[in-house]
């Protein structure tokens, strides 16, 4: 595509996105759906309320009606006047999931639906590194670039000791998160252990973009390479577009989906639609059996060179949606192992108190009509990893991938 028409699919594609987003009343997968224009909830209930509240949206709206074949009343009747406080009712709403054997309905307390929405945003307030806790201590596990974390000269491997003078010893990953991160413009001390000496870093926190796409060219085979690391972020489209601009030129593309968890489900079926441009894209199947196609719009200006796609056990719901519409149509071969299988919807609604649920609200089918769930999609081509590739660090995949891309592209001229 030259440079016009390129802007041209943008705005085509854009508009596709806007409207899919209409048609489905704005989905999250894991597959996701969202509900209301916005992710938040500003009403105050009391606690009690926003139990009651909880288990009538589940009577009503959860997947499976006979609720895991339990008398849903019981609930009710069990916490019928003990919820005192939000933090009963974040213990008595996660419970009564749990009976419902379903790992991915879930409550979402206040912090945890605000890092949620935080993720959807694609931005956060802080300072830009990614921390872990390994054998009891914090680590930095990696810097994103071009962030304060990154200018203050913050390294892979560096172990937190304090944040604001404070130690950290004992706290979990996500209590260190929350010292870390803060209002726009104000600062944070950290302490940390480099090479057995001991640094005091003192850095401004702002709002920082996580980028959901990454994209590269191997100029030699003449090959596009985009891996998009999760479909949660509302700014994946756009990400997507821009990395297919840097890889316009190619003559074939490698989409790399590995360990890429899932996301909302808009950006699956908006990717999905620039290489397929008729026929349903997914089906959802909702609580009554109602079975609902989401097909792909049509557009001139379709992406049509070769395509591989990498997955793998990590590769899961957007992903399954997207690998399986790109293989059931012939678009695209996959290369690596099996995927995950998760083949169900969520819903993520808003509730009062700044909390949320996500709830499974129906299962999707691929476009030949294949219930993934549990299963996975199997790849095209098997390609595993041995301990001695991962120990090396030798992509193997990937190297699969280039080599069957190149041949292809050979085949075609």
């Amino acid at each position: 595509m030259r440079k016009k028409q390129f802007l041209i699919f943008i705005s085509l594609v854009f508009v596709l996105f806007v409207f899919n987003k209409f048609l489905m009343g704005n989905f999250l997968t894991n597959s996701s759906l969202v509900d209301t224009e916005s992710l938040l909830n500003t009403e105050k209930t009391n606690s009690q309320q926003l139990f009651d509240k909880s288990w009538n949206i589940i009577e009503n709206g959860y997947y499976d009606s006979k609720l895991n074949e339990q008398d849903w009343k019981r609930w009710k009747e069990h916490y019928k006047g003990k919820i005192k406080t939000d933090e009963d009712a974040d213990v008595a709403i996660n419970t009564m999931l749990e009976s419902l054997d379903d790992p991915y309905s879930r409550y979402l307390n206040k912090r945890d639906y605000a890092e949620q929405t935080s993720s959807i945003n694609s931005k956060i307030m802080g300072i830009g590194v990614n921390i872990s806790s390994i054998g009891g201590k914090t680590y930095v596990v990696s810097v994103i670039e071009d962030t304060p974390a990154y200018f203050a000269n913050l390294k892979e491997n560096d172990i937190i000791l304090k944040v604001d003078s404070k130690s950290i010893s004992g706290m979990k990953t996500s209590e260190v998160a929350d010292l870390v991160r803060g209002p726009e413009g104000s600062s944070v001390v950290l302490t940390v252990l480099r090479d057995k000496k001991f640094l005091v870093k003192k850095i401004k926190r702002t709002e920082i973009k996580i980028k959901t796409v990454k994209s590269s060219v191997d100029k030699d085979k003449n090959i596009g390479y985009i891996q998009i690391l999760t479909f949660i972020g509302s700014t994946t489209p756009e990400e997507f577009l821009s990395a297919l601009e840097k890889t316009e030129n190619t003559k074939g593309l490698i989409i790399d989906l590995r360990g890429n968890t899932g996301g909302l489900l808009p950006n699956a079926i908006f990717i999905a639609n620039m290489f397929i441009d008729k026929g349903p894209l997914v089906s959802i199947v909702g609580r009554s059996g109602y079975k609902r196609n989401i097909n792909a719009q049509y557009t001139d200006y379709l992406i049509e060179k070769p395509i591989l796609v990498l997955v793998d056990g990590g590769s899961a719901s957007a992903s399954e949606i997207l690998s399986g519409a790109l293989q059931d149509y012939h678009r695209a071969k996959l290369v690596g192992t099996k995927t995950f299988g998760k083949g169900m919807v969520q819903k993520i609604i808003p509730m009062p108190n700044g909390t949320g649920l996500n709830l499974t609200i129906a299962k999707y089918l691929t476009p030949a009509g294949h219930d993934i769930n549990k299963k996975g999609i199997k790849p095209d081509i098997e390609v595993k990893f041995t301990k001695q590739d991962v120990l090396s660090k030798h992509d193997v995949q990937l190297l699969k991938a280039k080599m069957i891309l190149a041949k292809m592209i050979d085949e075609k001229k």
